[in-house]
């Protein structure tokens, strides 16, 4: 079949995509990938074609989108935390400044931001409409989360194909930044099931955002997790103690890294390193952790094996991340190295069931130190308990799930 997959992330980063796009091409379906700000020289390999168009930069300071452009392609030439300091924080934008221009700048951004993101979202979907106007037919329109299943329902039904809807994440009730906005949200997520009941398939990350869908109206859900490839991979035997903690992801709000930072002092010797980009308006106290720039996913797997210990953090603050069940977790696995993860419903359900380590209390420091020192005193149970997870927790398992699902499609 003929396969145009929707997304307003920037496609070169964006891993769940990709490999959900070489999955339908290695099963024998044309998959075209359709995003923003897709650098010209991009190549996702495969088979699989890429086209977007650009988002515009809107409220972003000139350093944001310097920081986007840094994140957007995974980097293979980052050196290894072992040979990095500390670095410097991620970089302050203007409207971070203090005083009263600050502040104002600070409040009018935080009112503002619920508009900005509608607007410059409906202006991605205006314009990848005008350009795919003369594309296709295709026979299956992929929707990746709520902001292209409007766009992804109506070139559907123009062109008589079936619809996928993708929900990477529950889309109403993240924990964003800006003022609240109930009413919108609550008008969304009767959009999003009335558009979600069209789709012939519908995906998503775990089975607490699932069971959400399903309490909205969206019958048929299937879960597709956000796992690695294996692909083969032996991880090295791994030192008997660890050396260190490691965090592997964006830093910024939301992610608990406080809690990190505060647990820092109590666990020297051990190590406490943050690998990835960083939100130019995320500012935090980093002292005692070490700061390094994104590394390539095979870079991440050095880092975990070095320290030995992965943590995945997520702050209490939201429904989506009660539900999530993030990357990290099985990026952890496929490195073969136990984690510390924070106490929320799916990560609880996932960790303890396969015993792949410990889990903290999020926004409290001292429950992350215990929880590490529990997995040191425990190493040896928990590198075994991943190493005998990895199979049921690998990409291998989830892409067969997703071809699966696209065979029902074909069969239709």
């Amino acid at each position: 079949m003929k396969v145009l997959m929707l997304v307003q992330s920037p496609v070169a980063g964006d891993s769940r995509v990709l490999r959900e796009a070489a999955a339908l091409r290695k099963a024998g379906h044309d998959v075209h990938v359709f995003g923003r700000d897709v650098p010209d020289d991009f190549d996702p390999g495969g088979g699989v074609t890429v086209g977007s168009v650009a988002r515009s930069r809107g409220m972003k300071p000139r350093s944001a989108v310097a920081a986007s452009a840094t994140a957007a392609s995974p980097r293979t030439d980052a050196p290894r935390a072992a040979n990095s300091g500390p670095a410097a924080p991620p970089s302050v934008p203007s409207f971070a400044a203090g005083g009263l221009k600050g502040r104002a700048l600070r409040g009018a951004r935080w009112f503002l931001l619920p508009e900005h993101r509608e607007r410059t979202e409906r202006t991605w979907r205006t314009e990848a409409g005008q350009a795919l106007a003369g594309s296709g037919p295709f026979d299956v329109v992929h929707a990746h989360d709520y902001n292209t299943l409007a766009l992804s329902a109506e070139l559907a039904e123009r062109w008589s194909a079936q619809l996928v809807y993708d929900s990477h994440e529950l889309w109403f009730d993240r924990g964003l930044p800006g003022r609240p906005t109930p009413l919108r949200s609550w008008r969304g997520r009767r959009k999003e099931a009335q558009l979600a009941a069209r789709a012939q398939a519908v995906l998503t990350v775990s089975d607490g955002i699932a069971d959400r869908l399903r309490r909205r109206g969206v019958s048929e859900v299937t879960v597709v997790r956000n796992t690695f490839p294996l692909a083969g991979r032996v991880p090295p035997p791994l030192s008997p103690s660890p050396a260190g903690v490691a965090y592997a992801g964006r830093i910024g709000p939301g992610r608990d890294l406080e809690a990190v930072v505060g647990a820092a002092a109590s666990l020297r010797p051990l190590r406490t390193v943050l690998a990835g980009p960083g939100d130019p308006a995320y500012r935090f106290d980093h002292t005692g952790v070490e700061i390094v720039p994104p590394m390539s996913l095979n870079s991440v797997d050095e880092l975990y094996q070095e320290l030995g210990i992965a943590i995945v953090t997520l702050t209490d603050t939201c429904d989506n991340h009660r539900l999530a069940l993030p990357n990290k977790l099985f990026h952890a696995v496929r490195a073969g190295v136990p984690v510390v993860a924070a106490n929320l419903p799916e990560l609880h359900r996932v960790v303890l069931r396969h015993g792949l380590g410990r889990l903290y209390r999020p926004g409290d420091p001292n429950s992350l130190a215990d929880a590490v020192r529990s997995v040191v005193r425990e190493y040896g149970e928990h590198v075994s308990a991943v190493h005998k997870a990895r199979p049921a927790l690998s990409w291998e398992r989830d892409a067969q799930v997703l071809t699966e699902v696209y065979a029902g499609l074909e069969s239709r």
